[in-house]
């Protein structure tokens, strides 16, 4: 089954970081990734650019509406995303656990939904 853990931290705290933090920060993700990948748990993934870098987009009756930045004010920005393959829950929990970012913030974890043209459960 395919699990998307959103990982989520404060942009503060990383932009606090020295680039040898940063670095290294980044190093651990890269073989967190390549570990994932080994196991056969891994399915995609990618960090995000600041949220300044970002805009939301809304369409309500035909017309669009575009806002600078993410849609809402939290403590943690969303930063990036593991696509995972696990064979349940707590699985998907375990390998999560894993992911470098989450000493700095959270990391949820989501079961994907498949979409279907019909009967879809909510």
């Amino acid at each position: 089954m395919k699990y998307l853990a959103l990982v989520y931290y404060n942009e503060g705290t990383i932009q606090a970081m020295s680039q040898e933090e940063w670095d290294s920060l980044n190093r651990e993700c890269m073989k967190c990734v390549e570990s994932l990948s080994a196991s056969g748990h891994y399915i995609d993934g990618a960090p995000l650019q600041m949220t300044n870098t970002a805009a939301t987009l809304r369409v309500r009756n035909g017309k669009s509406s575009i806002t600078d930045g993410p849609f809402a004010e939290t403590k943690e920005q969303l930063a990036g995303f593991y696509m995972l393959e696990a064979k349940d829950f707590n699985e998907a929990l375990r390998l999560a656990e894993k992911i470098p970012p989450a000493r700095y913030g959270s990391v949820e974890i989501r079961p994907v939904r498949e979409l279907a043209s019909e009967g879809n459960i909510q």
